[in-house]
């Protein structure tokens, strides 16, 4: 099961608190104050790491909680320092305290982390109040308490093509028919639930990453439909190949289709104040072996301002040709 939102309580440990006590040997009469400062507690610490592709584990675990740290003992002994908890989760991962709406930060790459909860300090043990005026100090002071808060973990999909389009265009078969992604395929709207990410390899040193996205409907911006909960996986992406179909089985017209979505990403940007619809788009008619495939495909370059191409994932007609105009768009110097 594909998990993209979590919330969670994370609670860092306590520190150890420090020792009042004082040093009893035979032939010392006047040892003096030998008391240990306690340990740290354990900090919990959030880490982005390659492998982990969902938020699965933070599901059946809703707490997660640092160990505290050891008290300090006599004899001038500080207690040990606690481990710290870390909490892998995939790169693209936004941490936000649910609290205060803040973004602690956003995990984007491999080994980036952030300290969600800091643990506690160790207390100081009766050494450390020892003076020339004080020569048996009393005082000693308890361990820090650690941080507590509600994390949401939010996970944006990192891909480099953004599949977009209306349910049943077809973004599903071209995905896997140009990568080794099995999504699951049907021939009815939101067959896709969630995104679905696919290499897609043009030869051994050549290759990105394609991200099959939900199919959106007017009012996606709003949070009609999937809406909201799959458009923020669109952000990650470098380029857009919008797929159109040519004959839809609502009759609805291809054109207005392309320019529905065109709005919706364009409101979902400014809403959010990102680049969204500014990022470069790949315009294509899927199913092209349909009749009418090749007027439509005329309409949109007029209504797009653009050329489109046309593929079938059907017959592998212009699948090539689509895959080399996005590593084109991907990198453009190559």
């Amino acid at each position: 099961m594909f998990v993209d939102r979590v919330t969670v309580d994370v609670e860092a440990g306590r520190g150890g608190d420090g020792c009042m006590s004082f040093r009893r040997e035979k032939y010392v009469p006047r040892g003096g104050p030998d008391g240990g400062d306690g340990g740290d507690g354990g900090s919990v610490i959030v880490v982005a790491k390659h492998g982990v592709d969902s938020l699965q584990e933070l599901v059946h675990r809703k707490h997660w909680r640092a160990k505290s740290g050891i008290p300090g003992r006599g004899k001038g002994c500080h207690g040990a320092n606690a481990d710290d908890e870390v909490i892998h989760v995939p790169p693209g991962t936004v941490v936000r305290d649910e609290k205060f709406d803040l973004v602690l930060r956003d995990l984007k790459e491999d080994g980036d982390s952030v300290i969600a909860a800091r643990g506690g300090k160790g207390g100081k043990g009766n050494t450390r109040f020892k003076s020339a005026t004080n020569q048996a100090p009393r005082e000693w002071t308890p361990g820090g308490e650690g941080e507590k808060r509600r994390l949401v973990f939010e996970l944006k999909v990192i891909a480099d093509v953004g599949l977009l389009g209306m349910p049943n265009a077809g973004k599903s078969t071209l995905l896997s028919r140009v990568s080794r992604a099995k999504p699951e395929i049907a021939n009815y709207p939101f067959t896709t639930k969630s995104p679905n990410l696919g290499i897609v390899e043009i030869d051994w040193d050549r290759q990105f990453v394609m991200a099959d996205i939900p199919g959106l409907i007017e009012g996606a911006s709003e949070g009609h439909g999937l809406g909201h909960e799959f458009l923020r996986h669109v952000e990650r992406t470098r380029v857009l190949v919008h797929l159109v179909e040519p004959l839809p089985d609502d009759q609805s017209d291809p054109v207005e289709n392309y320019l529905t979505i065109r709005r919706e990403v364009e409101t979902y940007s400014e809403r959010l104040g990102i680049d969204l619809a500014s990022r470069p788009e790949i315009v294509t008619v899927s199913k092209s072996e349909l009749p009418g495939s090749e007027e439509i495909a005329q309409r949109l370059t007029e209504a797009a301002g653009v050329p489109v191409l046309r593929f079938s994932s059907a017959t592998g007609d212009g699948l090539k040709q689509v895959v080399q105009r996005v590593w084109e768009t991907l990198h453009p110097n190559s």
